[in-house]
């Protein structure tokens, strides 16, 4: 009895190590942590670096001459609402102080304008900072794709967990702008092994193309959830609890990312190695680079906000650092939606039309986020904003798959290596330009260029509405095809004679 209970739990445990569903959940989860270590710096770093460079805010001299002058108790405490929305207390304050408001008003002003002049300033290093990740991820995946060819996917897979949580203890001990910088860059590298060997990985257990669709957008969920719940985590932690804090929860749920990873995928290199066509020869590939570039012109315009919305809202809104984070949630849960919805929708009604749309919408959710005047303003273009981009992205991985499989051979390291530089490129870009740009011709104008430039790029999805298979593939396909029909046919006879 107790040898059969053990048989029977040894069977349970084998498959439960080889479920497919389970393989899709710690890709799943692999991205999204990744994606909330992404976006949780977002709300932190600007107002973070702000004080590091100023230590002592002449804005503290005045909170301590009010707190002489003046005995009210809401001025203590509602300090921290008092310095983004100073004209609020006039009306309390005049009860308890009238002459020290006047002064503490001017002088307020005047630090307000010393302060968006700074920040301004750092938008440009801001922007680098964010950007690095992405560079050092742009320069990594060329070489992460041909290795998933030679070791297999679950090596790469749990590199990337070590090297992510090693990113991910910097931030929690940085304190200065160049740790802060090699943290970023660390990342992802991280990012790099997990993304290309993951949805690889999911390419392979998931030969069916609608099938494969679907598990792709699940798998694109988990980015978006990261993406979602990342700002705001981030912006609420930072202010209520500390800066190193929500580094620290990252950290273990990213323990637990590893043990799942140790005790499921058992990381070890692969009997062979798998040949496939050469990153060159996919590079090459019209079709490929056409999918590519709208996975790349489709996540620069978010991009380019991550650093310069943030800022824009702090000197045009006053926001706090909740609410700055909180601005990105519209974006995050419509994205959430669309890669959830169009994973599978986008088979059915063609990925080319699905893509082409989003970049549509895309084009127009830049137009109307500078029109906003508040941050309830800033709800539907960056939902729709949202919505758009998880057309896109949940349209285009898929297809990366597809046209390996119709043009190429059968594996898909290279492919999502190129996939994931295409994704890599609008966030490598957008950050690193779009402080420079803000500052040379505004917020406004750098969104509308980039508007433009995807109504532009819109149009090319028609170029993927049928693309042709290669010589040897077709004639492969159009054997496979004989076959079958050979096939059916004679089991028609068969049946017809009664057999």
């Amino acid at each position: 009895m107790p040898d059969l209970t053990i048989h029977s739990l040894r069977e349970f445990w084998f498959k439960w190590r080889s479920s497919r569903v389970l393989i899709l959940f710690i890709v799943f989860v692999a991205l999204f942590l990744d994606n909330m270590l992404l976006t949780t710096i977002v709300p932190i770093i600007p107002d973070y670096l702000y004080h590091l460079q100023n230590p002592k805010s002449p804005m503290d001299e005045t909170y301590k001459f009010l707190a002489k002058n003046c005995s009210n108790d809401e001025l203590v405490r509602h300090r921290s609402y008092f310095v983004r929305h100073p004209f609020q207390f006039r009306k309390i304050l005049r009860t308890s102080c009238n002459w020290t408001v006047d002064w503490a008003m001017n002088k307020t002003e005047i630090e307000n304008k010393q302060r968006t002049i700074i920040l301004e300033n750092e938008n440009r290093w801001v922007g680098v900072m964010f950007a690095s990740k992405a560079f050092v991820q742009l320069l990594t995946n060329p070489f992460i794709g041909p290795l998933t060819n030679r070791v297999g996917y679950s090596l790469p897979m749990f590199s990337g967990f070590v090297i992510m949580f090693v990113s991910t203890l910097t931030f929690v001990f940085s304190k200065s702008f160049g740790l802060l910088f090699l943290a970023r860059a660390i990342q992802g590298i991280g990012s790099a092994c997990s993304s290309v060997s993951g949805l690889g990985m999911l390419a392979d257990r998931y030969p069916n193309d609608e099938e494969r669709g679907k598990a792709m957008g699940t798998a694109l969920g988990g980015l978006a959830l990261g993406v979602l719940v990342g700002p705001p985590f981030g912006g609420f932690m930072y202010e209520y609890v500390g800066k190193a804090s929500p580094f620290l929860v990252l950290a273990a749920l990213g323990l637990f990312d590893g043990i799942l990873q140790l005790s499921v995928l058992q990381p070890g290199v692969s009997g062979e190695p798998v040949e496939g066509a050469s990153l060159k020869t996919l590079i090459k590939d019209p079709y490929i680079l056409v999918a590519a570039g709208a996975i790349t012109f489709g996540n620069v315009g978010i991009a380019m906000m991550e650093p310069s919305l943030p800022i824009w809202m702090m000197t045009t809104m006053r926001a706090s650092e909740f609410q700055q984070g909180a601005a990105f949630l519209p974006a995050s849960i419509s994205y959430l939606i669309g890669t959830n919805l169009f994973g599978p929708m986008a088979h059915k009604m063609g990925r080319w039309l699905c893509c082409m749309i989003g970049m549509i919408l895309i084009s127009v959710a830049l137009i109307g986020v500078p029109m906003a005047t508040s941050i309830y303003g800033l709800i539907i273009p960056n939902g729709i904003l949202g919505f758009a981009i998880g057309m896109v992205d949940s349209s285009m991985m898929p297809t990366m798959g597809y046209l390996v499989d119709l043009r190429h051979a059968s594996v898909y390291g290279s492919v999502y290596a190129i996939a994931d530089v295409a994704f890599c490129l609008g966030f490598a870009i957008g950050p690193a330009m779009s402080g420079f740009i803000v500052h040379a011709f505004g917020f406004r104008c750098m969104l509308y260029t980039i508007a433009f430039i995807c109504l532009c790029y819109a149009p090319l999805m028609f170029f993927l509405r049928n693309p042709p298979a290669k010589d040897e593939k077709m004639s492969l396909i159009m054997n496979e095809n004989h076959s079958s029909f050979s096939y059916a046919r004679s089991k028609s006879i068969d049946n017809d004679s009664g057999y």
